[in-house]
């Protein structure tokens, strides 16, 4: 059943509003219960598409699982057996590649359908491939990629990519291989360090968390069954900061971790949007500056994402439609995919100004009046940079699609309601218009 939001914008959101769990934590933590000897209790798990297919593909492997609150997830995968992933499941999302490292360590064997996910560009698995080669794993690539390691040796390991879900990979396979493993040119975002916690929590033994080189002391056999809290998404810290900004809105987030918002914090700076940290909330207040701040010598500033600590390329999209409100020139570099920027002609048919370069490339310039237009969600970020976009517009605005943002974005309308928004979500049971409408809007 297809579903929409319906925006009426040009509306200030007002009030207080707290992070979900970062779903980029959640997904390798749950693949992670597979190395473990019991049952895991695992909090704040945002209750989303995407970590329901995950939970589907692990109850498909034998593992125990249940919902035993809003956001807490109960799994036990003691008596996981190796089966073969549904291949259906798998082309739902871009994380079921995160079970080849557990399954490997766990089983000696997976056979591992193409993962799925959004269209963002290409998005290669040769880093995950070859980290686990270099453990000793043999690869054969066809349908599908059949991973055989039933002797895994401890090895020093280059990434040739910082990767993150590669270096979730191989951290979750080096922990149950005996000896002394490094993972160079690792990724350190801090899903990474959470799913690292998790680990640590369960008896594993790594040092270097929140560095680019992780070492892992190895050792054979389960892991401890442990709880784990997941912390805050430092995405949607960031997606709620573009919302009261380009709604002019006024807007505390509470539960945030200062130290995951330095470089998101400065690049909003660099737009003219102060938010101040007050402990663990953000306080955005409304009537920012939004002017964009040039470079020395009156320069056009450049903002870019790279691997972390620098900008997250998840926020990118977020940033382009808050520069669409403040006043300058703005030149975005998105280093990371290809496709992630086409989304821009649907800001342009609502009255943003920006010339799209090439596919890194944007060049912004603000403000600009949007007015409503009925658009479609291309992809999760892509998709809720839409939403800022439709609520910061005069008159109506219709989302297609939704689906892409739900899968990020956990209950998105019903929270920005709390907070003053016009939206409704609406199903579309095959008739068209504005049948089906859900009784919570």
């Amino acid at each position: 059943m297809a579903a929409m939001f319906c925006v009426s914008g040009g509306r200030p959101l007002k009030g207080t509003v707290r992070p979900a769990g970062n779903k980029n934590a959640a997904l390798p933590i749950l693949a992670a219960t597979l190395l473990t000897d019991g049952p895991c209790r695992i909090d704040n798990v945002p209750h989303i598409r995407d970590v329901e297919t995950m939970l589907a593909l692990l109850a498909g492997l034998g593992a125990a699982v249940s919902w035993t609150g809003p956001n807490t997830v109960d799994i036990d995968a003691s008596r996981a057996e190796s089966r073969e992933l549904d291949a259906a499941l798998c082309a739902r999302i871009r994380a079921s590649i995160l079970l080849a490292g557990p399954m490997l360590a766990r089983f000696g064997r997976v056979s591992l359908p193409p993962p799925g996910g959004d269209i963002i560009g290409r998005r290669r698995v040769d880093t995950h491939l070859l980290a686990l080669e270099r453990l000793g794993a043999e690869i054969t690539v066809g349908d599908t990629y059949q991973i055989e390691g039933k002797k895994l040796a401890a090895a020093d390991i280059f990434l040739d990519e910082p990767s993150v879900t590669a270096t979730e990979n191989a951290l979750m396979a080096a922990v149950a291989v005996p000896g002394t493993t490094v993972l160079r040119n690792a990724a350190s975002e801090p899903h990474v360090q959470d799913l690292a916690h998790f680990l640590v929590t369960c008896g594993a033994a790594i040092a270097g968390i929140g560095t680019n080189t992780l070492t892992v002391d190895g050792r054979s056999g389960r892991l401890r069954a442990a709880a784990h809290t997941v912390g805050p998404d430092h995405i949607e810290v960031g997606s709620f900061i573009g919302l009261a900004a380009v709604t002019n809105g006024a807007v505390t987030i509470e539960g945030v971790r200062g130290d995951d918002l330095r470089s998101t914090l400065l690049a909003f700076e660099r737009l003219g949007v102060h938010p101040r940290l007050d402990g663990t909330k953000l306080v955005v207040d409304a009537d920012q500056e939004r002017r964009v701040r040039p470079d020395l010598g009156g320069h056009v500033p450049k903002l870019e994402d790279g691997p972390w600590p620098a900008f997250p390329a998840d926020l990118m999209s977020i940033a382009i439609v808050t520069a669409t409100q403040c006043d300058g020139l703005l030149l975005v570099f998105e280093k990371l995919f290809e496709s992630r920027l086409f989304f821009v002609d649907k800001l342009i048919g609502m009255g943003a100004r920006i010339v799209l370069c090439d596919p890194h490339r944007a060049v912004i310039a603000g403000p600009s009046a949007l007015r409503g237009q009925v658009v479609e969600s291309p992809d999760i970020r892509a998709g809720m940079a839409m939403l800022l976009a439709a609520l910061a517009a005069r008159g109506d605005s219709v989302i297609h699609n939704i689906g892409q943002i739900e899968r990020g974005y956990e209950q998105i309308d019903t929270r920005l309601r709390a907070l003053g928004a016009q939206i409704e979500r609406i199903d579309d049971g095959g008739m068209g218009g504005k049948g089906g409408k859900e009784a919570t809007t």
